[in-house]
Parts: structure tokens; sequence; C-alpha cells
């Protein structure tokens, strides 16, 4: 785990400047009492809205723990669609663009978003969201990195997801996004009505071999990741 370490630290260039920016508080965030009110409302305007459906919730964790949930990215709602039936409170790495965002921003940072550069190393985002999940905090991660094309089909999924959960110590909670991508066609304005599922897959627990070196390792459990996450699309 050390080498995990210091290869993060190394590719993210972390300097002094991040390590103390990674321990300032966190911006404001809506109380659980707040969010379950959300999730409430939420769970009624996506069952009308797109018939929304769950299977597999059974295999979240409810016992807390550090958790990273992992699923493919279709449209701008699917943080939304993922947290509804997961009775724990979430965190999310989301796209640091999107925070400059009217209302959508403000929403993003209050339901627990932190931002991330997506195009280059992040290490203050890193380092934080490990602070985190060391506490026994819940991750919801789009590997791929960006939206799906309009046909469904996933990009290659990046390695932070995998490296974060090695780093960490956490499983992974393969989530599988069915439908999205026609409410919500990559180069449409705004989602139309449609039918949306999830697949709550059965937790994956992340190993790195004998011999493997940190990026080999997490390049081999994020392929696996894609994997699971496919088997149902």
């Amino acid at each position: 785990m050390s080498e995990i370490r210091t290869d993060i630290a190394r590719r993210g260039g972390e300097d002094e400047k991040s390590r103390r920016a990674a321990d300032v508080p966190d911006h404001f965030v809506l109380p659980r009492w707040a969010i379950e009110i959300v999730r409430v409302v939420l769970r009624a305007l996506f069952r009308a809205l797109w018939g929304l459906r769950a299977r597999g919730v059974e295999n979240v964790p409810v016992d807390g723990g550090g958790l990273i949930i992992a699923a493919n990215h279709q449209t701008y709602i699917d943080p939304f669609w993922v947290a509804v039936p997961v009775r724990r409170y979430l965190r999310y790495l989301a796209w640091d663009e999107i925070f400059g965002w009217p209302v959508v921003g403000r929403l993003t940072r209050w339901l627990g978003a932190l931002p991330l550069q997506i195009e280059r190393g992040d290490p203050r985002a890193i380092r934080r969201s490990l602070q985190l999940l060391r506490q026994g905090g819940a991750f919801v991660i789009f590997p791929e990195g960006g939206r799906a094309l309009s046909d469904g089909e996933m990009s290659r999924f990046k390695t932070g997801a995998a490296r974060m959960a090695l780093e960490a110590g956490v499983p992974v909670l393969p989530v599988t996004i069915r439908g999205g991508n026609r409410v919500w066609p990559r180069g449409w304005r705004w989602p139309r009505l449609g039918r949306v599922e999830l697949v709550f897959h059965p937790l994956h627990h992340l190993t790195t071999l004998p011999g493997e070196t940190v990026r080999q390792s997490a390049r081999r459990e994020s392929d696996r990741l894609a994997e699971i996450i496919q088997s149902a699309l």
C-alpha cells in the first residue's frame, strides 16, 4: 500500500500547498435530514418521469464503513438516480466545470460533491476523498470520466476509482445504469420521458496480485469493474 501512496502523490504532483488545502473544512452541505427529504421527493419524481426501478439494493452495505460506488455514466442526472435507493450519506467527485453553472453548481455542492479536475491530476480532491473514505464515508464515482455515447456504449474506465479503493482499503459497489442514454442522449438539450433501471451488483473487493505494479493492479481492477457493469447493460 505504501507503493500506491507514493505513486498517487508522484503522478498528481502533490505539493505542500495541496496538502494544506486538503485539510480545509468542507463547504456547506445539506444536513442529513434535509437530504432525506430531497431523497423522498426525487424518488417520487423519478418514478413518475422515468419509472425508475432498482435491483440488488440489498447489496448496498448499511453498516457504515468506507465505500466507493462506481457506475457507468449516461446523463447529468446519474448521481441523483444512483443516490435515491441508497440509504447512506453520499459524497461525489464531480467535474469541476459544473460548479460554475448557475443553480446546478450550488446544488451540486450542497448535496456533497467535491470538484475534480478531470483532464489532469487533482491531488487536492484525491487527498480529501481518501480522508473521507478512511473515516467511513461513501463516494459515488463515474470511472468513465464523462458521459457515454448516445447508444449507451461505455468508454474505457479511468483508473482513479480503483486506485482510491486500493489506497483506502475499501470495497467498490458496481452499479449499472440502463436506459439513461435514451432519456437524455448526448447532444439533446433537455431530457425526455423513458424508463430507467439501476442494477446494484455485489460488492467487489479489490486486490493487488503478487508482482503487480500499482498501475497494473489499478488497470486490471478497473477493467474488471467495467466488465461487471457492462454485463447488465
